[in-house]
């Protein structure tokens, strides 16, 4: 969004570099990406002078130049050569000099340098109208009548204007600052707290002298649909003559960015970056039966807009219509034949509030973008649709000569009211990290035209403005309050207390491709496997859960005639298959779905099964070749668990009852089961003449992305103060698992136990039959201060007492 300088002070008296305004602006919230100088004429003029033709000869080497000498009106003449038809002496001219940089209209810029031409010095350039970016007419050089003096700078003869201009990075919640003046609120709202501008206030342009001039043409209007048109106004104007708007008003368009189309068109486009309320001029002669509707209209209707596209309407566009035809998308974009031109005699004004999210489909489904349709899909202030209609009407009647020919017609069954906020200022001082006096922020909220409607102690009773319409809350109200306090005014403390949390909805897809090239950097190929298989598997290994099998109904073949409950067989196939072709080290993991019904509703599950065999690693010359085993797959298993934070929650390891298991562990995560792993059942390996002990996992999907959403990334500074570790050795029974261990050791000691981890596990010699031995470090760590011998043998003791008790485990000896 683009903010003259210039025009920015008509609403608000300062006194003030640009550069402080726009910080000024920027810490409120309003950033200014960009401070561009621009001037009324392109290069403002610069270098190019007022000079007089003192002689005029005849070029002796070309027909159609003359040479000439002009007086500059510093004592010296300058020979220009000119090939203009009317240059004649004694003529006063523009004479862009040596060194200066004209801006032709509709051209590239370029720089006056010495030059010969066709043999003869020429210093300078006498400009036609189009050379000087102020025009269009290249018919002959521009010869000033008005005799001004010579050397008078071309800047002040023209009175170019000089102006900065603000590039603002717009947020989508400060739609009541999308205008000049609603900018102007912000820096007023700044008196709370700079002195510069303490009592300043905004110069709303007067209206109170509108009225109406006759009743010659009165334009009715029916809204029909008040839910996407709120509030909808209009006036009638007559004997208006179109033309180009007086300099002033171009300029201040140009300013900006907007090129000057006539006087009614950029009328309705000053008072909406004046005031943010988007107006639509309409020739009144197109409006048939002297009626406007506001209504949606049949399903792909054609319509034509101002860009002379044709378009087809949804039956949810909202749209302006005569008896006849729709002439304008409401509040997106006018039609072409309805749009003012230049025989124009009577306009009827349309000031109105569109309800933002019907503009925003609407634009959307058009591609349309426009100034109008900007700001109403943020929501423009519905109580300024009157005071911009006065406005505009009021400036047609003054600078295109028209006469004001109807009451104003509204339709405003539902009055927009202010919005009720309960504010506390303990609130404000716990959010804002400090405590602001409640004077202050009073003065705040009443220069930010809120409303303190009750006060008790701390506590106010706030009506915000309508125009406000992103503050609805209370938090709303402390970020109000703080960014005209300014960020940059609250001190940061010494010491920060924060927690650094970072879980965003997981991504399936990211997660799977992670936990793919953990496997495959562990040396694991992906298997892809069809989801159908057949029931014989079933009926044979009644061991394996049979129950709700899915049958297909016209399989295609016995091998394929139900879906599938488990992975394991499709990955012993794989198996099968690569043993076959004397592939015989397996390691392999497949992704997908299961299927079963329980009580007439289908049930799937995201699975991945892990499947290995034969070596760990090929055999080579520098490395013995060593065989998987139950540690390589948990290792496996482990790993992934680690991977996506698993294990900072409450897992639980346990034998397995999965009936393709012959020995097993089954996992559970915060009472959600997680996966089975172990070694496969003699019976499955006999069945796919499987040669060799075969280690497989299947991993419940669908619960561990559950548990991998919900995990958490925690920051916690390094210690200052070291461990201390002691080290057991437990004798338990072998029914014990280590999860018992940890799990004892946890209730034990919850603060100074930093880690539990078994580092051996024996069986045999000097340990008795159904026992076994586990070899177990435990890792201490105090964050407040070093720990004593005396502390951790102190906690030892107690852990060793409750081992005993809950798990009838003793010291080795």
């Amino acid at each position: 969004m683009k903010i003259s300088y210039n025009w920015l002070k008509n609403y608000i008296d300062i006194d003030l570099d640009a550069q402080q305004v726009a910080d000024w602006l920027t810490s409120t919230g309003l950033e200014v990406e960009g401070v561009e100088k621009v001037q009324s004429i392109p290069g403002g003029l610069e270098g190019i002078i007022i000079g007089e033709v003192v002689s005029c000869e005849k070029h002796q080497n070309a027909d159609k130049l003359k040479v000439t000498q002009v007086d500059l009106g510093n004592g010296e003449t300058k020979q220009i050569v000119c090939g203009a038809p009317n240059v004649d002496k004694g003529q006063k001219v523009v004479v862009a000099t040596v060194g200066s940089t004209i801006y032709p209209t509709g051209g590239d810029p370029f720089q006056i340098k010495k030059a010969k031409i066709r043999g003869e010095r020429s210093e300078g350039m006498i400009c036609a109208e189009d050379e000087l970016g102020i025009g269009v007419s290249h018919d002959g050089i521009m010869v000033l009548t008005d005799n001004p003096k010579t050397g008078t700078p071309a800047a002040e003869y023209f009175k170019v204007e000089n102006d900065h201009v603000f590039e603002i990075g717009l947020t989508p919640n400060r739609a009541d600052a999308a205008s000049h003046i609603g900018t102007a609120r912000d820096l007023v709202a700044l008196g709370a707290v700079k002195d510069e501008l303490k009592d300043k206030s905004i110069n709303w342009p007067k209206v109170d002298h509108f009225k109406v001039d006759n009743h010659d043409l009165e334009i009715a209007i029916d809204v029909q649909n008040t839910k996407a048109c709120p509030r909808y106004a209009g006036v009638t104007l007559t004997n208006v003559k179109v033309g180009p708007s007086p300099d002033w008003l171009q300029n201040k368009l140009r300013s900006i960015g907007l090129a000057p189309i006539n006087n009614v068109v950029d009328i309705t486009n000053f008072v909406l970056h004046e005031t943010g309320q988007p107006l639509h001029a309409f020739d009144a002669s197109k409006i048939k039966g002297n009626k406007v509707t506001v209504r949606t209209v049949a399903d792909k209707t054609k319509f034509t807009t101002l860009d002379e596209e044709e378009r087809e309407l949804s039956a949810k566009d909202l749209m302006i219509c005569n008896d006849d035809k729709p002439m304008c998308i409401a509040g997106v974009f006018g039609g072409v034949d309805s749009g003012v031109k230049e025989e124009t005699v009577n306009v009827f004004l349309e000031s109105a509030y569109f309800d933002p999210v019907w503009v925003r489909k609407t634009a959307k489904r058009h591609g349309l973008s426009t100034d109008a349709s900007f700001r109403f899909e943020r929501g423009v202030d519905p109580l300024n649709t009157i005071y911009a209609l006065k406005r505009a009407a009021l400036l047609m009647k003054e600078f295109c000569g028209a006469s004001i020919s109807s009451e104003i017609v509204e339709e405003y069954p539902q009055k927009h009211e202010s919005f009720e906020i309960t504010f506390n200022m303990d609130n404000l001082d716990r959010i804002g990290g400090k405590s602001l006096d409640i004077e202050l922020v009073k003065a705040i909220l009443t220069k930010l035209e809120i409303v303190i409607d009750e006060e008790n102690g701390r506590e106010l009773k706030l009506l915000v403005p309508p125009f406000k319409v992103d503050v609805q809350r209370e938090i709303d109200v402390i970020e109000e309050v703080l960014r005209i306090y300014g960020y940059d005014n609250i001190e940061i403390p010494q010491k920060l207390s924060s927690s650094l949390s970072y879980a965003p909805k997981p991504n399936p897809e990211v997660i799977r491709n992670r936990a793919s090239e953990l496997l495959v950097s562990r040396g694991f190929l992906e298997a892809m496997s069809n989801s159908l298989t057949k029931a014989d598997y079933y009926e044979k290994f009644k061991s394996i859960d049979s129950k709700g099998i899915v049958k297909i109904a016209n399989p295609l073949s016995s091998e394929l005639n139900v879906l599938r409950t488990s992975i394991v067989f499709d990955l012993l196939e794989a198996a099968q298959f690569n043993q076959n072709r004397q592939s015989t080290d397996i390691k392999l993991f497949e992704f997908g779905r299961t299927y079963s019904v329980k009580n007439d509703k289908s049930k799937e599950r995201e699975k991945l099964a892990i499947a290995v065999a034969g070596n760990q690693e090929p055999e080579a010359w520098n490395t013995q070749s060593k065989k998987v085993g139950f540690d390589f797959i948990k290792g496996a298993v482990s790993a992934l668990i680690d991977a996506f934070g698993l294990d900072k929650f409450n897992v639980h390891w346990k034998e397995s009852e999965a009936g393709f298991l012959s020995s097993g562990l089954s996992i559970t995560i915060n009472k959600n089961h997680v996966a089975d792993l172990g070694i496969i059942s003699g019976d499955l390996l006999k069945e796919f003449s499987l040669k060799q002990d075969l280690y497989f996992a299947e991993i419940d999907w669908t619960n561990f992305m559950k548990l991998a959403g919900q995990a958490k990334v925690r920051f916690k500074p390094v210690s200052k103060y070291p461990s201390m570790r002691r080290d057991l050795a437990l004798i338990v029974d072998k029914e014990v698992p280590f999860s018992s261990i940890v799990e004892v050791a946890e209730k034990t000691e919850k603060k100074l136990l930093e880690n539990v981890n078994l580092f051996d596990v024996y069986e045999g010699k000097k340990i008795e039959d159904g026992k076994k031995s586990y070899a177990v470090s435990f890792i201490f760590r105090d964050e407040q201060k070093t720990l004593t011998d005396k502390k951790v043998d102190k906690v030892m003791s107690k852990l060793l007492h409750n081992l005993e008790k809950e798990t009838g485990a003793g010291l080795r000896e």
